[in-house]
């Protein structure tokens, strides 16, 4: 049974549904899990399809480009356009390219990372070298290298600005728990005394610059997300509307231990369509 939660001093002003203009929504755990479609996350995008809805799909995964999430979608069953998702690698692209833009910035990147996060800053224009970067940027790999971390060491202390994609400490993979952007970070942060300026989720960052791809506006958008200390508190920072979903990570007796509450919690995104 579905349940919608009341208006909570520490959350961002209740809409229903039919006065959300544009949603946001999380991917693992919300549309797919083991990568099999949620039941009801396929009608629910035909739904935002049907009635005109702008929607984007997010990720703190930079290892994909948008191209290769709309593949691995398909292949759960889910069409979702590329043009429809947005990374955490696409958010930090941009964040980079502002920060050259309104300052005296080079844009010259040390990059640790794949695909995902090398092509969204080679289309923003950035040029990816290890000799005197401007910026240390590091992303979600699989095979991490102790010589490419030994570098953006050394290029840190040189003076290059540390980002990071996402602060996600580990991430999945079909043996287990793997080390992942965040536990490299804190690495790194040993070594340096540079604490990175991480622009992924909880950043509401990323949630603005979502909205900013689809010109939507914080007093009608919806964010739906299975985790409480990213989805919900970021999306709860960026005033829009949250709806927790109990499909994947954060389990109904959890949410209790958090000091803000979503809007609404549903079992599902199969309980949105309703909604809209």
């Amino acid at each position: 049974m579905a349940e919608e939660t009341t208006p909570h001093p520490s959350a961002s002003v209740y809409r229903n549904g039919h006065e959300i203009e544009c949603w946001l929504t999380d991917m693992d755990g919300v549309l797919v899990h083991e990568n099999q479609a949620i039941p009801g996350a396929a009608e629910l995008i035909q739904r935002w399809v049907d009635t005109s809805k702008r929607f984007l799909v997010l990720t703190n995964n930079s290892i994909f480009t948008p191209r290769d999430l709309a593949a691995r979608l398909r292949a759960s069953g889910l069409e979702v356009p590329e043009e429809n998702i947005w990374t955490s690698a696409l958010a930090t692209a941009q964040f980079l390219k502002d920060q050259v833009q309104s300052s005296d910035s080079g844009n010259r990147a040390y990059t640790i990372g794949e695909a995902g996060l090398t092509t969204a800053l080679h289309e923003a224009g950035f040029i990816l070298t290890d000799t005197e970067p401007d910026f240390v940027v590091l992303g979600e790999t699989r095979t991490y290298s102790f010589e490419a971390i030994t570098m953006a060491v050394r290029h840190i202390l040189a003076g290059a600005r540390f980002i990071a994609t996402n602060p996600d400490a580990t991430g999945p993979s079909k043996d287990g728990p793997m080390p992942a952007t965040g536990a490299i970070a804190a690495m790194i942060t040993k070594a340096t005394g540079r604490e990175p300026y991480i622009v992924g989720k909880p950043n509401p960052m990323m949630f603005r610059s979502a909205m900013n791809q689809i010109d939507a506006h914080s007093e009608t958008t919806a964010m739906i997300g299975d985790r409480m200390d990213t989805d919900i508190v970021a999306g709860m920072e960026a005033g829009l509307h949250t709806v927790l979903v109990l499909s994947g990570i954060t389990q109904r007796e959890e949410i209790v231990s958090f000091p803000f509450r979503p809007n609404q919690i549903l079992n599902s995104v199969a309980d949105l369509k309703s909604q809209i």
